[in-house]
């Protein structure tokens, strides 16, 4: 059950609209369900005499009463409340009950009052009611409405819980604020897929990741084709800013702007210079052909990046962690932006659903977070991945890492009562899924046809090296459809110099196992990064004299120079 505050000036507009035919004549019987005093309020939907005028002059009442000059300008108080899909039909006897329910929250008319605010309920719909108000009590004082959005909330969540609807996730007051009525219907009249708000939101996150500062973020605003204009101080300092799409305008012609904390808490210009403020991320110019990396070496540069970010998220630490959602949120965008055409949707969509994700009550002021933003800005300067071959096999090393990270993300929002985050995780989560099946296919058949190619003997002892170091997980990993690709793998690093049971085993090391969807496919990932393997099947030829690598020599070395060689400089430390 979700209701939507908001205030305005014209009663009688505001009637005529949830008496009329709707703009698409989606309204059905318009009528009231509950009103302040039913004698006093006519019904125009069910009594053929009574007029919208009629009903406006008696809800205006107290408002007109007041002399012109203490007549508040947006006297109007509406609120939508709306069932969720899937939810059983309301009977207008219990929307009545919502609504005086809701009144009294809000501190609209509170249970008892005889000189509350006038109200009514109007359903034109199955699953909502409308509820209007004139914000001047009869005894000519105006309502105590603070926080009524977060208590109108509150009583939805009991309501859903005794009318035994779903209940809905509570807020914290960290989401972004989601698109009007008018701004929806707009888009529908325009032909766009979605209100300006949310693609300008999308716009401004993507401009934001990897940027190394303000002048950066700033030109890439311009870039991605927006509008922008600055807020300036008399001393010429930047104050904030707003951003307009190009066309987007109101009925005076005027460019339709968004602050961007409008857009999102943590896209004004202050949060988005704490974000800047931690320090450089590189020293290479993002223009700079000569030092711009591939983008398969970018996605590898960033995969142990997340996995220590994974890693934070099942510390203690709040702080680290919060700073690591964030820099994950901008790896996301920019995997959005550079990713190929198979892939792009989804992970769009995964980009979008974790923002949520990225923002709670906890701060990351103090927490360094410069690695991952860098691997970010890596994935840019790189630019478009083809998906195929090293891109490929790399897109879905990093993507089956992210999978992990945005689960222990799910589990670290759980534990501290986030739900909404934790929601908006498990849905990037399941569009990572959704990606990472799709840039995994190619690299993963070439693996496992070069597995099944392997001798009888090699592939028996590779059998032997999982189940010394996996007793617990050996005979999934062996009966898996993934195990003649880990063959594969396990051969390459053995050929490369590698003892195969001590690899293993500081892959299995890394990080627990349980949440993974696919235990052989995490395991092939791993090592392959490890062991510094190409991510696509091929032939790694044996180095004559070479001494076997132990996993400690190759692998976390590995590891955190790769982490060091991200972020430019070392981890300072906690203040």
């Amino acid at each position: 059950m979700v209701p939507d505050i908001s205030t305005g000036g014209r009663t009688y507009g505001l009637l005529a609209y949830l008496y009329g035919p709707g703009r698409r004549d989606e309204h059905t019987d318009p009528h009231l369900v509950a009103s302040w005093l039913p004698e006093l309020a006519p019904d125009p939907g069910r009594d053929p005499a009574a007029t919208l005028k009629e009903l406006t002059d008696r809800l205006d009442l107290p408002v007109l009463a007041l002399p012109k000059e203490r007549r508040p300008a947006r006297h109007v108080w509406h609120c939508p409340v709306r069932t969720a899909p899937g939810d059983r039909r309301l009977t207008d006897e219990e929307w009545a009950q919502v609504a005086r329910r809701i009144v009294h929250a809000t501190g609209i008319a509170k249970e008892g009052d005889s000189q509350a605010c006038r109200w009514i309920a109007v359903r034109h719909a199955e699953d909502h009611i409308h509820l209007v108000a004139t914000l001047v009590r009869e005894d000519g004082r105006r309502p105590r409405r603070h926080r009524d959005g977060i208590r109108a909330q509150a009583e939805c969540r009991r309501l859903e819980a005794e009318f035994g609807l779903q209940v809905l996730n509570p807020g914290d007051r960290t989401a972004a604020q989601r698109p009007t009525s008018a701004e929806r219907s707009k888009a529908e009249r325009t032909g766009r897929s979605e209100p300006s708000r949310e693609t300008l939101r999308s716009s401004v996150r993507q401009a934001l990741a990897g940027a190394a500062n303000e002048e950066e973020f700033f030109r890439r605003l311009r870039e991605a084709g927006l509008r922008v204009e600055k807020r300036l101080a008399p001393s010429g300092d930047t104050l904030g800013y707003k951003v307009a799409l190009p066309g987007d305008r109101n009925r005076a012609g005027e460019p339709i702007w968004f602050s961007g904390s409008k857009l999102a808490p943590d896209l004004s210009l202050p949060k988005i210079r704490q974000r800047l403020a931690a320090g450089p991320l590189d020293d290479n110019r993002e223009g700079d052909a000569r030092n711009r990396p591939r983008p398969a070496s970018s996605r590898r540069t960033a995969t142990p990046l997340v996995e220590r970010a994974a890693t934070t998220l099942t510390a203690d630490e709040d702080e680290d962690a919060a700073a690591q959602l964030f820099g994950m949120g901008e790896l996301l965008d920019a995997l959005a932006q550079t990713s190929p055409i198979s892939t792009r949707r989804e992970l769009n969509l995964a980009a979008r659903a974790f923002e949520r994700a990225t923002r709670s009550h906890i701060r990351a002021e103090r927490s360094d977070n410069r690695a991952i933003r860098s691997a970010a800005r890596g994935i840019l300067r790189a630019g478009d991945a083809l998906g195929r071959g090293e891109d490929g096999g790399a897109t879905a090393m990093l993507l089956s890492t992210l999978v992990l990270a945005t689960i222990a993300a799910v589990h670290w929002h759980s534990a501290r009562g986030h739900a909404q985050q934790a929601a908006a995780g498990r849905q990037a989560a399941w569009h990572l899924r959704a990606a990472y099946r799709t840039s995994s296919a190619s690299p993963l058949d070439a693996m496992r046809e070069q597995g099944r190619r392997l001798p009888s003997s090699t592939r028996r002892r590779h059998a032997d090296a999982v189940s010394s170091a996996l007793p617990g997980h050996a005979d999934q990993c062996l009966t898996d459809p993934g195990w003649d690709a880990l063959a594969a793998t396990l051969d390459e690093a053995e050929r490369a110099g590698y003892e195969p049971t001590a690899l293993l085993q500081g892959a299995i090391d890394q990080r627990e196992l349980e949440s993974a969807d696919n235990i052989t496919d995490v395991l092939v990932w791993r090592l392959r990064r490890t062991a510094k393997l190409p991510a696509t099947a091929g032939s790694t030829p044996h180095r004559p004299g070479t001494k076997t690598v132990s996993i400690r020599q190759g692998a976390s070395e590995h590891t955190d120079a790769t982490a060091r060689g991200a972020a430019g400089v070392n981890r300072r430390p906690r203040r």
